[in-house]
């Protein structure tokens, strides 16, 4: 299904700079190897008061790189947009509250996640935001 994401991004991209779609955001973080920036629209997930981004099959060149930059750049399709520190979350409960906060992605997302929970929490991998 990501590599079917990853084809469609650019006209995904015009839908969601014009309107919007869900929670998503666009995340820039530094490539580990080249440095180079690199763009990913991803779903910004809120719970109490904090934020998350994750993948939900565990390890994949973004989080790689979001781990190793230690930060990142969220903008939104207005043009807003705020750097973050990045931490990724070891298993307990905020790993969990953020798992259960993927609920917010549109749909089909949403339906997706609730219906691989097992799976999510056995091997993704998700960070908490932290505005700088």
């Amino acid at each position: 299904m990501y590599r079917i994401l990853a084809l469609i991004d650019p006209p995904v991209r015009v839908v969601w700079r014009r309107f919007g779609i869900g929670n998503v955001v666009e995340l820039e973080v530094p490539s580990r190897s080249t440095g180079a920036r690199r763009r990913r629209l991803v779903g910004i997930l809120a719970s109490a008061g904090e934020w998350y981004v994750g993948h939900p099959n565990g390890d994949v060149g973004w989080t790689r790189d979001l781990r190793a930059a230690r930060a990142a750049t969220i903008r939104w399709p207005d043009g807003t947009e705020i750097s973050f520190g990045a931490r990724q979350l070891p298993p307990g409960d905020e790993r969990e509250r953020a798992i259960r906060a993927t609920g917010q992605h549109p749909f089909p997302g949403n339906l997706l996640y609730r219906l691989g929970r097992r799976q999510v929490r056995a091997v993704g991998v998700y960070f908490k935001l932290e505005p700088r």
